[in-house]
């Protein structure tokens, strides 16, 4: 299984969600890999904020690099999680047929079935909006796991 985690610039929510259903799946035969939508921060470290919460729980996002989601990714993985519903869309908006759009859901969906809600932004807010954040994607990520 092949499993791809998507925001808007591959520092915040995906590389979490990334890690997270990573080290969740270390002992499955799951591949899990993360990109953005956009191209801001192609090549860089998930943002600090990302890596110090994640380090609180035992995970290492120090190996991941930023990288822009292309139509090869349609290719390349089962299941495509967007973290927002602008992320789903510009991820749809260049899927080639209803196979690829199949394989993109919102990530929130797995805890609460077709909610559509999204995984907030943590990026310019203040406080524990990386902790919040993480608490949402960890609870998907079991539920994702459940289903493997």
């Amino acid at each position: 299984m092949r499993i791809l985690m998507v925001c808007l610039g591959n520092i915040c929510r995906s590389p979490l969600a990334e890690g997270i259903l990573t080290h969740k799946t270390q002992d499955l035969d799951v591949f899990v890999d993360s990109a953005g939508t956009a191209s801001y921060h192609i090549g860089n470290l998930p943002d600090n904020r990302s890596i110090d919460i994640a380090n609180k729980y035992g995970i290492d996002l120090t190996d991941q690099r930023a990288r822009q989601f292309s139509e090869i990714d349609f290719d390349n993985f089962d299941k495509i999680y967007a973290m927002d519903t602008h992320n789903y869309s510009s991820i749809i908006s260049i899927a080639r047929n209803q196979n690829d759009r199949d394989k993109v859901d919102l990530i929130l969906n797995e805890t609460n079935s077709k909610s559509f809600d999204s995984v907030p932004d943590p990026y310019y807010g203040e406080g524990d909006g990386f902790q919040k954040v993480y608490s949402m994607l960890d609870k998907a990520c079991d539920m994702i796991v459940n289903k493997l």
